[in-house]
């Protein structure tokens, strides 16, 4: 459920900044400038959830399937700007973001409840663009790294195009590639006795792999835990997966009072598409179930189409509207809806309260625990991939004064809000904090 969490944090997040405009510079009066620090942006979040049937005990709905999730995070943006001899605008972002998080679920990668269940995660990034404002085009680069618990490893590069017409339009093609590593962490039970190298083959060993890539040994006697073993390293495999994406967009400006646009993303996904320690119970039949690891096909198709509208309700509100349809080649198919009101009260003060409405369908290898046949090819009892509604609201607040906030360099303060909730028994409160320094 860690992997929930973060997606709706992002998704949380991005809703904060989707549409957001600022003037563009003034090219009469023009310099050509070395880079310079522009602006630093801090942003803090904190994510509580309470679920159940979580992936690791195979969507067991007893105790042993609490999927509980906190994480912290933080990340920090530092970007500079310049302007070379030809006129074109220059951005390089430096970024480093890290979240710590626990997890009731990771604590039943070891069947008897014993694995350590919490983690952190570190991601920094780095993006470089040019904008040629005289002929309305502009490109960037950007790579990012990730280290997490599931992954040995995350790598991801993109670049992007725009490219600006004569009627107030923009056309942007975005490619990006992840390239991912999965540390192969099976549940305990799957382990082989004695994996690792020096272990006595009089020991009944079984080696279990924390969120932190940390492996534990635990000694058990006739089926009973009578010991643990200081944490050591062992060789974990690894599987990769790798996600190409091509994204299209174009905005329109319509009038002085409407903006618009279409996006569309094509995904492809090829390799281990699942996670080594998510758990399903197979009905056998027989009135028994065998336990084994998720199998899900090694590709994967996605297939996203949004479309945006701004709406300027006289000079103090704005209606941004969003919908997006999406279906993949695993049989999911969903509607997102969502709807953000932006109320300036001051000059230098707003509150925009937001709600979002998310419906899909099931996966065709989704089946709750113990309900999954024998017989089936491919299976998983991971209710991300299940059918479920979803629903997202709260408000935010903007504090952006011309002489700053508490201090002149801090030009904007913002806070957000929202209660998250599945109609499969989750709920999720979400607050973040983003300060804007220049």
């Amino acid at each position: 459920m860690k992997k929930l969490s973060l997606s709706v944090i992002g998704m949380y997040l991005m809703m904060a900044h989707a549409f957001s405009q600022g003037p563009f510079p003034d090219s009469t009066g023009y310099v050509p400038k070395k880079l310079k620090l522009d602006e630093v942006n801090l942003v803090t979040s904190y994510y509580d959830q309470t679920a159940n049937k979580s992936a690791v005990m195979g969507g067991d709905p007893g105790p042993k399937g609490i999927a509980n999730v906190t994480d912290f995070a933080s990340g920090l943006d530092a970007t500079f700007i310049g302007w070379d001899k030809k006129k074109r605008k220059n951005t390089l972002t430096f970024g480093l973001g890290i979240d710590y998080h626990t997890a009731a679920s990771q604590a039943y990668v070891d069947s008897n409840g014993t694995s350590k269940n919490d983690g952190t995660r570190i991601y920094p990034t780095l993006s470089w663009s040019r904008e040629n404002e005289q002929k309305g085009t502009a490109f960037t680069l950007g790579a990012y790294y990730s280290a997490e618990h599931n992954y040995y490893h995350s790598i991801g590069l993109n670049a992007s195009v725009s490219k600006k017409n004569k009627t107030n339009g923009e056309f942007s093609l975005k490619m990006v590639g992840f390239f991912d590593q999965i540390n192969m962490i099976y549940p305990a039970e799957f382990y082989p006795v004695d994996s690792v190298k020096n272990a006595s083959a009089k020991d009944s060993i079984v080696y279990v792999t924390s969120a932190s890539g940390r492996t534990q040994a635990l000694i058990y006697n006739n089926g009973q835990l009578v010991g643990k073993t200081k944490n050591q390293k062992s060789e974990t495999p690894t599987k990769p997966r790798n996600t190409y994406t091509a994204s299209l967009s174009f905005t329109q400006i319509i009038n002085q009072r409407m903006q618009g646009s279409v996006e569309m993303d094509l995904v492809y996904q090829t390799g281990y598409l699942g996670l080594p320690f998510h758990r399903v119970f197979l009905n056998t039949g027989e009135n028994t179930l065998k336990d084994t690891i998720e199998n899900l096909p090694s590709q994967r198709f996605k297939l996203p189409i949004g479309f945006r509208l701004n709406y300027f309700l006289g000079d103090n509100v704005i209606l941004r509207s969003y919908y997006r349809f999406y279906a993949d080649s695993w049989g999911i198919v969903s509607n997102t809806f969502n709807l953000e009101v932006p109320v300036k009260i001051t000059p230098f003060f707003s509150i925009s309260p937001f709600y979002r409405f998310y419906m899909q369908s099931a996966a065709y290898y989704f089946a709750p625990y113990g309900e999954g046949s024998i017989d089936q090819k491919y299976y998983t009892s991971n209710y991300d991939l299940s059918a479920f509604n979803s629903n997202m609201f709260g408000a935010g607040l903007r504090l952006a004064p011309p002489k700053g906030v508490f201090m002149n360099s801090l030009r904007v303060l913002e806070l957000r809000y929202a209660h998250y909730t599945q109609s499969i028994d989750l709920n999720a409160n979400i607050i973040s904090l983003n300060l804007v320094f220049k």
